[in-house]
């Protein structure tokens, strides 16, 4: 799915009551990512949906030192030509593109009226 929503990703201060509530409102369950940790030391959080299927997004805390927000991820072909064309159009670049260990490669942006978003390319399957 290029250029479709694929993840989304809420920073929080107090990340169990973010989880509470999200869970709650949605039937959302999380785990823990054991490749990846928050701000605060704590575990990335993988988001699935009530029907237990492909995760929907993830969860961090932010211990203080990062935003709190909820952001879209669009997946994208190339992230390095998004954030260049996202430039080109008035956007800014906040971190990456960064390639992870898994392969996944990101960047997170803001668009020219200040919006969080961010892109991404899934690992290649094997």
């Amino acid at each position: 799915m290029s250029n479709g929503i694929g993840w989304i990703e809420v920073a929080a201060d107090r990340p169990a009551e973010a989880e509470e509530f999200y869970g709650a409102l949605f039937g959302w369950t999380f785990a823990d990512d054991d490749d990846s940790v928050g701000p605060d030391g704590r575990p990335y959080r993988i988001v699935t949906g009530p029907d237990g299927g492909a995760p929907l997004g993830g969860f961090y805390g932010t211990g203080g030192r990062a935003p709190q927000q909820a952001i879209f991820l669009v997946v994208v072909a190339d992230v390095a030509a998004a954030c260049r064309q996202a430039a080109a159009r008035g956007g800014e670049g906040l971190v990456g593109p960064q390639r992870e260990p898994s392969g996944l490669v990101f960047a997170r942006l803001a668009d020219p009226a200040g919006n969080l978003f961010g892109v991404f390319t899934p690992p290649a399957r094997p």
